[in-house]
């Protein structure tokens, strides 16, 4: 609701017409949460009052309108209306009617996450392919800005790849817990995203494709962070390969058996990864056990059972 009302505000402003977030909030909370109207609704009645509140005409507001090209680490400010050329870096699966997409886009400077709505009726992105989306609104929620894909976005597929600039941190802390969503997981052969309960937010229901990942948090008492491992690094790291989990899950009649294995292998130990950072996730691309911790224990262990020496009159 907060996202909607900035953008209404920011869409007007540049129509030279300064609307009241406190009347928009007020409109948008009547209909969301008292009538239960669904967000982008919602969006259209608030748009349409203040449409004819100040007499401009439709075509006036929804008009395609060039925005200025700017890179993801370019984006740093609330309510903008811009335009990127970006790869799909990650699409995340979404369980929100409103949302038909939403992940990670990339190019040289970085990355930003962004939301398409579903009422927007617009084209499907694909991982790892690059486009321009003309006309995104920004958003920021907690200090993290995303961008908006809606009605008024253009999305341009480009043939070339773009090169997102990677920039590899390291992480030190105990994984304190493995997300569902780990384990052995099906995807979608169309678009590659988790199934979730046999179906795709996007192509319902699908003859899935095995995979095999591992989201976990990690703490080091002072931040948490979440972490992510492809199959590559799980199969290495764990030494349960693809084939192995099928048949895992095969003999137990359950793909949960995986995912309990994992948890048994990885929880409460310490680790050292690198990756690049996507958002609140580390796409983890080298795992360690960390020593150091485990030492400094045995160390405090030993001094506190050590017997005091009787000293002699």
């Amino acid at each position: 609701m907060i996202e909607i009302a900035k953008q209404i505000e920011a869409r007007f402003l540049e129509l030279g017409v300064k609307v009241e977030t406190s009347e928009i909030n007020t409109m948008l909370d009547q209909l969301i949460n008292k009538f239960k109207v669904p967000p982008e609704e919602a969006r259209r009645n608030v748009t349409n009052h203040f449409l004819k509140k100040y007499n401009i005409p439709k075509t006036e507001f929804f008009t395609q309108r060039e925005t200025p090209q700017v890179k993801a680490s370019d984006i740093k400010e609330d309510g903008k209306w811009v335009t990127l050329r970006c790869k799909v870096v990650q699409l995340w699966e979404t369980n929100h009617e409103s949302l038909s997409q939403t992940g990670l886009l990339g190019d040289e400077s970085g990355t930003v996450a962004f939301k398409k709505w579903t009422k927007a009726n617009l084209p499907r992105v694909e991982e790892g392919k690059s486009y321009i989306f003309k006309n995104v609104a920004t958003s920021e929620w907690q200090g993290r800005f995303s961008v908006s894909l809606n009605k008024t976005t253009e999305i341009i597929p480009i043939p070339e790849d773009i090169k997102v600039g990677n920039t590899l941190v390291e992480f030190q802390g105990a994984i304190v817990d493995i997300q569902s969503g780990s384990g052995l997981i099906k995807r979608c052969p169309e678009c590659k995203r988790a199934l979730i309960k046999g179906a795709c937010g996007e192509h319902g229901k699908v003859d899935g494709i095995y995979d095999l990942r591992v989201k976990a948090v990690m703490d080091n008492g002072e931040k948490v962070q979440d972490i992510l491992m492809n199959r590559e690094i799980t199969e290495a790291f764990t030494g349960i390969t693809l084939d192995k989990a099928k048949e895992m899950a095969t003999e137990a009649l359950d793909q949960a058996v995986v995912l309990d294995v994992i948890k048994s292998k990885l929880v409460g130990r310490y680790y050292v990864v690198t990756g690049t950072k996507l958002d609140r996730f580390i796409l983890v691309n080298s795992i360690k056990q960390d020593v150091k911790p485990i030492e400094e224990d045995i160390k405090r262990v030993l001094a506190a059972t050590a017997a005091p020496v009787a000293l002699e009159a």
